[in-house]
């Protein structure tokens, strides 16, 4: 049986590596769009293991709309990096404060 510190525990260190990946590395659009999104995860283990030993469902439910929050901003993230890397030609954070308009 797993207990929900483990879960927990498993979660927390999702987090921090997330975390970690977004302050080291500031250069790679590609690597702050995944941190972002393994973040998310560890947020989904935290609902879906408090929502299984609490015995209800609520946590599973929001569990889904994170989800879709999630497709939606690697659908929109990956569409603003392509158009970004067809202009500048590069996908380097640093470069991008140049988008003045």
């Amino acid at each position: 049986m797993i207990a929900l510190s483990d879960c927990l525990l498993l979660g927390a260190v999702l987090f921090c590596i997330s975390l970690a990946g977004i302050f080291i590395n500031r250069k790679n659009i590609i690597i702050l769009l995944m941190a972002i999104e393994l973040m998310l995860l560890a947020v989904n283990i935290n609902f879906v293991a408090f929502s299984h030993f609490n015995g209800d469902a609520t946590g599973q439910l929001f569990v889904f709309f994170v989800l879709t929050v999630a497709a939606a901003e690697a659908a929109i993230g990956l569409a603003i990096l392509i158009l970004l890397f067809r202009n500048r030609h590069t996908i380097n954070v640093a470069h991008l404060d140049t988008l003045k308009g």
